[in-house]
Parts: structure tokens; sequence; C-alpha cells
């Protein structure tokens, strides 16, 4: 996708040096576009728990990136399967609730210990992570085409803009390229259908304000940001035709975790007869859960995520405190949409029904 009319795609090695992994440093966007440099697998955990980037899809491809970077910092003074193992460990930690993050890490992990007598180890496992990042992009804009045809026929049948409500940023900020939730907007967009997105702000860390809304300007699609309790009066006026979210973990019943405030957005659609679409690839699905509600690890953040806010002042990246100094609080990353809420899930093989059934009829090769 585009940033000031250029090309990019949220993760490259850097030109010239492939013990070097390029990233836009997400936590610097709207206000600064800033390229942050990972050299070892301490510094893909960082940019993974510090929101560097952030994002399932991308989330995985970082880390997949930062098992390959760890085969330059082993210097033989413990046994090679232990030392990546730990690697392995060391990554899963840092962001617990998406899936898409233990995927990676486990299949460039296991492809490391199977070919790892090698001579040419590094520029092989490198093929393989790129090779996990084209099928995420491709993922993503085969998402796109399925989710095309939602938008479509709401088209034909209102003959009017299209209003769409999204909450986080499920965009190609997200995703490498293209995203999850937004690809469908993108595809749309570029097919002359008019469209018109309601950005939640998603409170605490603003992805929505600051992320969902820049790319979508960078692009040229219409959009309005609204704070995030502003979604159910907009549904209740049928001021919403779709809400499309992404998903960091979906269990193989339908139940979809996703940002904070997502499960609320799914239960004003379900009261005003709105459809709630959630986009992900098959790396996000889990079907080892079965109960979101019991089984999906909820990360709990940093409390000054909530009590402090960042933005731009006089030119400069502020930080300020907005709430009593004695006051506590909580910072749950995640929430929990059960399927009964969800119209459906828009996956790279197309369209299903939120329930085990229907999942496994576009994945049947999990069956158990």
């Amino acid at each position: 996708m585009r940033i000031k009319g250029k090309q990019y795609q949220t993760i490259w090695i850097k030109a010239g040096d492939n013990r070097v992994v390029q990233v836009i440093d997400q936590r610097k966007l709207p206000f600064r576009f800033e390229i942050f440099e990972i050299t070892t697998t301490s510094g893909a955990c960082f940019a993974i728990k510090e929101m560097v980037v952030r994002g399932a899809p991308l989330i995985g491809v970082t880390a997949a990136f930062g098992m390959y970077l760890s085969l330059f910092e082993f210097a033989g003074e413990t046994d090679f399967p232990d030392f990546i193992n730990q690697k392995a460990a060391e990554l899963k930690a840092t962001r617990p609730t998406a899936i898409n993050l233990a995927f990676a890490v486990e299949q460039i992990k296991n492809f490391i210990l199977e070919n790892q007598r090698r001579k040419d180890l590094a520029e092989f496992v490198l093929a393989k992570v790129e090779e996990l990042k084209q099928l995420e992009i491709s993922y993503s804009e085969k998402i796109g085409e399925y989710g095309l045809k939602i938008i479509e026929d709401i088209y034909e049948r209102k003959n009017q803009t299209v209003n769409i409500l999204t909450h986080c940023n499920a965009g190609w900020l997200a995703c490498i390229d293209w995203g999850t939730a937004t690809a469908p907007i993108y595809k749309a967009f570029r097919k002359e259908i008019p469209v018109h997105v309601w950005v939640d702000e998603t409170r605490p860390r603003n992805q929505g304000a600051r992320l969902t809304a820049f790319e979508l300007g960078e692009e040229g699609v219409p959009h309005t940001i609204i704070p995030d309790n502003t979604g159910g009066h907009l549904m209740q006026h049928r001021m919403v035709d779709l809400v499309i979210v992404g998903s960091d973990r979906t269990t193989a019943n339908g139940d979809v975790a996703n940002k904070i405030g997502t499960y609320l957005k799914a239960l004003a659609a379900f009261d005003n007869n709105i459809p709630f679409y959630v986009a992900l690839p098959s790396s996000t699905f889990d079907f080892t859960m079965n109960d979101g509600l019991t089984e999906i690890p909820i990360e709990q953040r940093d409390s000054a995520e909530v009590s402090e806010m960042e933005g731009m002042a006089n030119g400069k990246i502020r930080t300020v405190k907005i709430i009593p100094e004695k006051s506590m609080a909580a910072n749950y990353g995640f929430d929990v949409t059960p399927a009964r809420l969800v119209t459906g899930l828009v996956t790279e093989r197309g369209i299903c029904k939120a329930s085990r059934e229907d999942i496994l009829r576009l994945f049947p090769e999990n069956q158990k």
C-alpha cells in the first residue's frame, strides 16, 4: 500500500544487509514516519512487546524474522537445539493472545531444527521466512476479494455510499500489505464503489485514530474518526451498513478474540440487525481451542497506556497524564466475541459461518 504515494510493506530485509530487518515504527504514526531496525531476537521481542509492530499477521512474521536472526547469535556455548528452543520461547512470551505469533515461531523453529546441518542454513531459513511473509500477503488479498462481494451486495441494494464501521487497526499496517478488515474496503474503493469508514479511535492506544485513519487517508478512502462509544448510536440511526473487524485468535467454534471493545460493537450490531463480519487468515485460527471465553489468554498491558495519552504538541510527540494521581487503571488488551454474534468469517478460502461445522468445511485438514 502507499505512504505519500510510495509503495510500502510493513517489514522487509534491509537492502545490502541480510542481517538487518526493517519495519515501520508504528509507535510514531501518524506524526512521524520512521524505520526501526531489528538485528537480534531480543530486538524482535522488543518490537513486538512494545508495539513497534502490532497486528496478528505482522506479529507472526516479525517473530519469524526474529527466529531467523537468532542464527547469527549462536556462538556454540550451548546445545544448538536448546538455544533455538530458548529463542522461540522468548518470542512466544511477548504477546500471549495473538495465535499467529506461536504459529510462525513454531513453524520456523521446526524448520531450523530439521535443516540445522545445512551449510547455507541462514539463507535457507530466510527464504522460508520470506515465503511465510508472501503467504500472509496473499491471504490478505484473497480476503479482500471475498469481502468485496459483501460490500458490492450492500451497494447494489442501497445504491448509495456504503458506511462501514471498523475497530482497532486490521489494515495493511497490521498485515504487511492489504490488511484483513480493510482489504475489502480497499478493493471496493478501487472499483469506485462509494464507501465511507467510521473509524473507532480504539482506546487506550488509539490504533484506529492513529493507524487506520492514517492508512485510509494515504489511500484516499473517505473516513471519519469517532469515539469508541459512538458506534451504537450510529447503528441505532441506520448510519452503519456493515461492521468488519480483524481477529487475534479465533477458536474452532468461531469465538473471536480481538482488540478490547470489539464485543460491545458486536452486541450493538446484533441488536440493530447489522451484519458483523470478522476478517482473518487461516493462521489466526486456533483449532486446539473450543471455548474462547475460558480458553483464550487475555493480555493485560501496562496501566500507563490507560492513565496517559500521547499526541503531537508544538511539533513534538508528548505524553500527558489524564487521570488522578491516586487512581488505579486496568488495561485488558482484548475481549472475546461469542460466535453467536458473528455474521460470518471472511478468510482466504471464502466466507463461512462462525461455527465448527462451517469452519471445517473450508479447512477440512483440521478435522481431528
